[in-house]
């Protein structure tokens, strides 16, 4: 993994979530606190600042030091959770440097450990982990299928919108939306949408070969 499509996807994951600020707002008005989305993009437009000062590390430094900032400039419950994910990324890349799809879809599963972790969740609590273990799952049976990065981004894409579809019909178990009970059911989780969005603009960027 280079550090360079790492600071080329942080600029596509800041724009496709300032483009999605009307349905991610609208989603988290529904169930959540309302400051979600303006947490994702306080989040994502500082990582996007860092790309000077990211450019010259390894892919490794650079995704722990995003993760470390993460922790300060991303408000409630996302802000560790995120640093998590980028924290786990950055020992698996450290270790195998991420040279082909396989050691990539090694580093997002130990990311995506990481927050079921730290959060103490799992799949079906309607949260974001209900699109990011399908992808990361996916992920790792298409590369372990040598299958090429346009073929992965498609079965990830597929995974991540069936995944936000699920959470339309769960009742939430975790944040503030748990407090609802069955009043969630019928919306789509705010949390797995900017997710969904997010693994959208890393896969477009893989399957123009920015890698």
């Amino acid at each position: 993994m280079k550090t360079a499509f790492i600071l080329s996807a942080s600029l596509a994951i800041h724009a496709a979530i300032v483009a999605n600020e009307s349905e991610i707002e609208s989603l988290d008005r529904a169930i959540g606190d309302g400051d979600h989305y303006i947490n994702m993009k306080r989040g994502t437009e500082t990582v996007a600042g860092m790309y000077n000062e990211l450019l010259p590390l390894p892919a490794d430094e650079a995704l722990n030091k995003i993760g470390i900032k993460l922790l300060s400039t991303i408000g409630g419950a996302s802000g560790p959770l995120f640093a998590s994910f980028f924290m786990g990324m950055a020992k698996v890349i450290k270790q195998n440097d991420g040279n082909n799809p396989l050691e990539i879809a090694a580093a997002f599963a130990a990311g995506v450990q990481n927050i079921m972790q730290r959060g103490k969740a799992d799949l079906g609590e309607k949260t974001m982990l209900d699109v990011l273990i399908p992808v990361s799952t996916t992920f790792t049976l298409s590369a372990a299928e040598s299958k090429n990065m346009a073929e992965i981004c498609s079965a990830i894409k597929l995974a991540a919108d069936s995944g936000l579809e699920s959470t339309r019909n769960l009742i939430a178990t975790k944040g503030r939306a748990a407090g609802l009970g069955e009043r969630a059911i019928g919306h789509l989780d705010a949390g797995a949408k900017s997710c969904q969005v997010m693994v959208y603009a890393v896969c477009d960027l893989l399957i123009k070969g920015k890698n």
